[in-house]
């Protein structure tokens, strides 16, 4: 009987084509069912027409049925992907520039920091909500394969409050991993062996081996300096790996805004990125670049349903993992990767209840991460600051607790280092209040946000566009330097 596939947040051209094509490239899965959900019908149905399409070309005997009903998508589903970004690029600019008048920069702003704070506390209620549909009307122990941010916190409410049988999936890790072969010349990704564990987006190259030799700290240093790209576009990378001894796997942007060292003062953040790339640290730069796409994809639709795409099959597989996994399940053939999970014992030095990103394996029988052991301690140190305000930032958007949020976002790590406490409270009570129509646990919160933003008094702020900021592109511009969401392969 063919497996049925529900994913929430559909709407996502380039996301849910790229897994559906993955996913019936294995052909032991051709005949799979998929229920596409969104809350936009217009998104959803031109990603079902897209993808509708591949499925006719390619002749297989897979079949896709969409709603705006979730339980209806989600009745019987033996698996659940999510890929949600509650509030669109309305709540996901409040995240970006609510911050900049505090003068916290941000490049991303997506799983910690000001920015992914705000996104888990609008996205934990409908992980819940999601977890309660899936229980109520799914297969028992459906599994709940998360590619949402911010992935620590959503998995952390998904396994705790919302008993789902849950992983997360990034892939981080093979970004980083390539970088490394490449630094070391290595001729694919595949010569070198790692050992990477930590949380997500703040994972750590703890042992790596090229042609059966460890390479040192030292040398990975060298040969990241020597790069004539990365040592421009990688500069707060190299900087940890310089006094760490160890490389993180997040681009230079996300790992800066993770970290008290690099953004705090506005005029040397221009030291530490590059502008030739958004990810290398670029001010907004993931919303200028989410914004460009979506209106490329909504100029250029009628363009991609008209092109020739490659084939479906083993050739054209990209290495995000959710197929990996279900092929796994559904044949029993060994698939390893990386998973965030909980805590347990995994990683020695971090605590149980935290959600970790480590190595694992998945067979017939399950997703399966075994134990390895300590971190470094300053690799250690550093998620710990992290896992501390992600564990707040989960239970406030789960309990609608206004105080725990304000003291999560006390302690995160960036935030901590540009602003003072009567900044930090004022800062939340914006964004309570520009965000109120995703933030349904503190609606006896946000009338008293009001109260205190019209009364006062009031910490001043500035109007800032951020220290790196960069205008968006004209179309012509991003067809030619941007792949279309027709998925080339392992291009995305």
């Amino acid at each position: 009987m063919a497996i049925k596939i529900a994913v929430i947040g559909a709407g996502s051209v380039g996301f849910t084509r790229r897994l559906m094509r993955d996913i019936l490239a294995v052909p032991q899965l051709s005949d799979t069912q998929f229920a596409f959900t969104d809350i936009s019908r217009a998104n959803l149905d031109l990603v079902t027409k897209l993808c509708r399409k591949d499925i006719r070309t390619n002749k297989l005997p897979a079949r896709i049925s969409s709603t705006t009903q979730r339980r209806r998508a989600l009745r019987d589903a033996d698996y659940v992907i999510c890929c949600v970004r509650v509030g669109g690029l309305e709540a996901f600019r409040h995240d970006i520039e609510i911050p900049l008048r505090y003068g916290v920069d941000q490049c991303v702003g997506d799983t910690l920091c000001a920015g992914g704070i705000m996104y888990g506390q609008r996205t934990i209620p409908e992980i819940l909500a999601f977890a309660r549909d899936v229980r109520d009307v799914a297969k028992p122990e459906a599994l709940f394969l998360n590619y949402a941010n911010p992935m620590a916190m959503n998995t952390w409410a998904g396994l705790d409050d919302g008993q789902l049988n849950m992983v997360g999936l990034c892939h981080g890790i093979e970004h980083g991993w390539t970088q490394i072969a490449e630094v070391l010349g290595a001729t694919t990704r595949d010569d070198v062996n790692i050992t990477c564990a930590g949380i997500n987006h703040q994972t750590w190259y703890t042992r790596i081996v090229h042609r059966g030799r460890e390479i040192s700290g030292a040398e990975l240093l060298a040969a990241f300096e020597d790069h004539p790209v990365f040592s421009k576009t990688e500069k707060v990378r190299i900087d940890v790996l310089r006094r760490f001894g160890y490389y993180s796997t997040e681009s230079n942007g996300h790992l800066s805004e993770y970290l008290p060292w690099y953004r705090k003062r506005p005029r040397q953040i221009r030291r530490w990125i590059d502008l030739s790339r958004w990810s290398a640290g670029e001010t907004g730069g993931y919303l200028r670049v989410s914004t460009e796409r979506r209106h490329w994809f909504e100029t250029d639709f009628p363009r991609w349903i008209a092109a020739d795409d490659p084939p479906i099959g083993p050739d054209d597989r990209s290495d995000e993992r959710g197929s990996y996994i279900i092929e796994a399940l559904e044949t029993g053939k060994t698939y390893r990767g990386f998973f965030n999970v909980r805590n347990g014992n995994v990683i020695s030095n971090l605590p149980e209840d935290a959600i970790v990103e480590a190595p694992g394996y998945v067979d017939a029988h399950g997703i399966h991460v075994p134990p390895v052991g300590n971190l470094p301690l300053a690799c250690a140190a550093t998620c710990m600051a992290s896992i501390n305000v992600q564990r707040m930032a989960t239970q406030a958007a789960t309990t609608g607790d206004p105080l725990l949020l304000k003291q999560a976002m006390l302690h995160d790590p960036l935030v901590g280092a540009v602003c003072d406490p009567p900044e930090i409270w004022q800062m939340v009570d914006e964004f309570l209040i520009a965000q109120a129509a995703w933030l349904p646990q503190y609606g006896s919160e946000i009338p008293r946000a009001r109260n205190r933003l019209e009364h006062g008094p009031l910490v001043k702020t500035k109007q800032w566009a951020g220290a790196a900021r960069q205008p968006s592109q004209p179309l012509d511009q991003i067809r030619k330097t941007v792949h279309p969401p027709v998925p080339h392969s392992r291009d995305q």
